[in-house]
């Protein structure tokens, strides 16, 4: 799992999106490798330069609280990018930790309130850890893919993303959703540094895919909680529509995912019409104008 759990990448990529002039540096006028100097960062944390090259290279594998927090400040990282970075500094203490052998459930209450949403014409599923996609309702498959229907291997979002040509025509902006997919794997390698399923998914991405490759690299972390996303959908056509993401209660690393669009808007009559479209398709006069539409 060394791959996935690398302090010292983390530490190095974070240093090179930083511009001297972002923390009050004089920018001069060449400069051998992107963002800050060693020494300049050192600096800022107030650490001795030995001490941070000995960190970054993974020859001092211990950093005290007060010592990450000096370098999440003076890196500038987000809530998301500092519980990475501890996350990762902890990763020697329990690194050799089995990794949880329970495959994630979806609880009961959490399937029924999936279904409601149904009726209120939300789209709604549950992510788990690696962004393997636990459940979801009726809508939720009419909108983005059928993961019920796929072997189990293959229900997990970051597959989908990176592995389906169809989810290069579906998404408006399929970059973003990528490198935001890429960026969420990152944070579960953080927190789940002994997971063999993890390591496979992040290897057959790697093999497979060239953008996943680059989107690995550049060492971004998230924590999905709210935002928008754009759709060409082959039924319905374009449409856009706002995401809550909430932590199911009582689940470790369960978090349920809300699509809703404003009452009266072509958004939310593009979700009506696929709501009828999807209960349609369920049945045996099913249109054929839904072929295409992955299910």
């Amino acid at each position: 799992m060394d791959h996935l759990v690398t302090l010292g990448e983390f530490l190095r990529a974070a240093r090179a999106r930083l511009e001297p002039a972002d923390v009050g540096f004089p920018a001069t006028a060449r400069r051998r490798v992107a963002g800050l100097r060693r020494e300049e960062l050192a600096q800022l944390a107030g650490v001795s330069v030995d001490y941070y090259t000995r960190l970054e290279q993974g020859r001092s594998r211990t950093a005290s609280r007060a010592v990450l927090d000096s370098l999440a400040s003076a890196l500038h990282l987000d809530d998301a990018e500092r519980a990475h970075l501890f996350n990762l500094a902890a990763q020697p203490e329990r690194v050799h930790r089995p990794a949880p052998a329970r495959r994630q459930t979806v609880n009961p209450v959490v399937e029924q309130l999936l279904a409601r949403l149904d009726s209120a014409y939300c789209p709604a599923f549950v992510l788990g850890r690696r962004t393997d996609v636990l459940a979801g309702n009726r809508l939720a498959a009419a909108l983005i893919t059928d993961f019920a229907a796929l072997p189990q291997h293959e229900r997990n979002q970051a597959r989908f993303v990176f592995l389906d040509p169809y989810a290069r025509e579906l998404y408006a902006d399929w970059e973003g959703v990528a490198a935001d997919t890429a960026a969420m794997l990152r944070m579960d390698a953080g927190r789940h540094g002994a997971d063999p399923e993890l390591s496979e998914l992040v290897t057959d991405l790697s093999r497979q895919s060239s953008a996943f490759r680059r989107m690995w690299a550049d060492q971004r972390v998230i924590e999905r909680t709210a935002g928008t996303k754009g759709y060409h959908h082959p039924v319905v056509g374009d449409l856009t529509v706002t995401y809550q993401a909430m932590s199911v209660a009582g689940e470790d690393d369960q978090t349920l995912f809300v699509y809703t669009a404003p009452a009266g808007t072509a958004d939310e009559t593009a979700l009506r019409l696929l709501a009828t479209w999807s209960s349609s398709a369920a049945s045996p006069a099913a249109p054929s104008e839904g072929a295409s539409v992955r299910r």
